[in-house]
């Protein structure tokens, strides 16, 4: 048994880390600005600083990467969700400050800033990492992630890191509650995924599981997050209004407002010429209000705070039949009440495919409904109603377990570190 080991759970949104040592977990936390932080945000920030009368290039990660997006007087570029880039075949790499970097150098970049700021020597350590059941991306390619997971984490000094399904790390952390054999279904919900798997515990003097089935989707938090953007936010900035051009009424190209898929994209706006048009098109808008306001978010990098203020708003409606999605800034004021039902009536689609993957996950597993004696959920989005209600109807609510929804991952991993028979719980299959 390894004296201490590592579990890294490197999530769309958020990165957790945990350490354990004699069959306990512990969360590794960060020191950001006086706040103890257990979330590390996936993010990275580059850009070039004059340190001598000499360019330097810099690059940070997490909540420093956003401090400096929102603080810094030097050219930048600041990279979040890339991990939805990992199973992309037709990502090869970015340009960033006049280099190339593919998806594998800005996740080894990621880590060891992660390592640093968490004062973690890792030599001696086992290193146990989450990954999804299925990757983020139209047509996901497993084993191509896989194969740059491996190669970031060499680059990294990582070497020899072993892989375990994400829901399956969350399971071995729920077993520990389990006081007799059970078939477990874990839901995973993350920002960029929900990963879902069918488990048979044994307890036995080692508690030991089987995997006996796995799906996953590419739905998740932010898919729900984009639902209130699409609904709220963005008709509030000119969508499906018009504008005037040689005496015909056309519409405002929507593509202005695909950009919010992620918010840090709006900054990418202000240099591809997409601001320049939008101010030009206010002259002859229909709703010319709505365009200015679209053009001072862009223009006063507001995105990041307009997201907070939309993950509040979803949060809030897990407990509440309604919220208040309240954004003022300046001249921009985009508040609405948002009631429950119009929120679910949104991500109608998106909870059917969850419905659906789930019955995927039952089926490979070959195993009913009536067969899963718990269900063990984890994650942000396991807190919606509309999401939960698919479980409880499902399967009852007597069976339903909740967990610390950004913890259990990374502890599970740690803790299946110290396990002897790690191999029965790593996915090294694919890739």
């Amino acid at each position: 048994m390894p004296q201490l080991s590592i579990g890294l759970d490197f999530g769309t949104s958020n990165t957790v880390l945990a350490l354990a040592a004699g069959g306990d977990s512990k969360v590794v936390t960060f020191d950001h600005r006086g706040e103890s932080l257990t979330g590390f945000i996936s993010a990275l920030c580059f850009w070039q600083q004059r340190v001598k009368g000499i360019q330097t290039a810099r690059v940070e990660a997490g909540p420093w990467a956003v401090d400096e997006f929102l603080e810094g007087l030097d050219a930048h570029r600041f990279m979040q969700s890339f991990k939805s880039f990992a199973a992309s075949a037709t990502f090869r790499d970015t340009r960033i400050l006049g280099a190339a970097y593919a998806f594998e150098d800005l996740l080894a970049t990621f880590l060891k800033i992660v390592f640093r700021h968490a004062r973690l020597e890792t030599g001696g350590a086992r290193l146990v990492v989450g990954r999804p059941v299925r990757f983020a991306g139209a047509n996901p390619d497993a084993a191509l992630a896989m194969r740059r997971y491996r190669d970031a984490f060499a680059r990294a000094g990582l070497e020899g890191a072993r892989f375990v399904y994400e829901p399956v790390a969350a399971a071995f952390h729920f077993a520990r509650r389990l006081e007799r054999d059970a078939t477990v279904l874990v839901a995973d919900f993350g920002g960029g995924t929900s990963d879902f798997s069918v488990m048979r515990f044994e307890k036995t003097t080692a508690s030991r599981a089987r995997a006996l089935g796995h799906a996953g989707v590419g739905i998740a938090g932010d898919t729900f997050d984009h639902r209130i953007i699409d609904h709220v936010v963005s008709p509030r900035l000119g969508k499906g209004t018009s504008y005037r051009s040689f005496g015909k009424t056309l519409a405002i190209p929507v593509h202005y407002f695909a950009n919010f898929a992620r918010w840090n994209h709006l900054a990418l706006m202000k240099s591809n010429g997409d601001l320049k048009e939008l101010r030009e098109l206010i002259r002859s808008a229909t709703a010319p209000d709505r365009l200015a306001a679209f053009a001072e978010l862009i223009e006063h990098d507001l995105g990041f705070p307009l997201y907070r203020a939309v993950s509040r708003a979803k949060t809030a409606l897990s407990s509440a039949e309604s919220a208040d999605f309240a954004f003022r800034v300046g001249d921009v004021d985009l508040s609405a009440t948002i009631a429950r039902a119009q929120f679910e009536e949104w991500i109608a689609d998106d909870l059917q495919r969850i419905r659906d993957t789930v019955s995927q996950a039952l089926r490979a597993a070959n195993v009913t409904q009536g067969g899963i004696e718990r269900v063990f959920l984890t994650g942000g989005s396991s807190f919606v109603p509309a999401v939960r209600r698919i479980f409880s109807e499902s399967f009852g609510e007597e069976r339903l377990v909740s967990s610390d929804q950004f913890e259990s991952i990374a502890s599970g991993l740690a803790l299946i570190g110290q396990s002897p028979d790690i191999g029965d719980w790593t996915a090294e299959e694919e890739g």
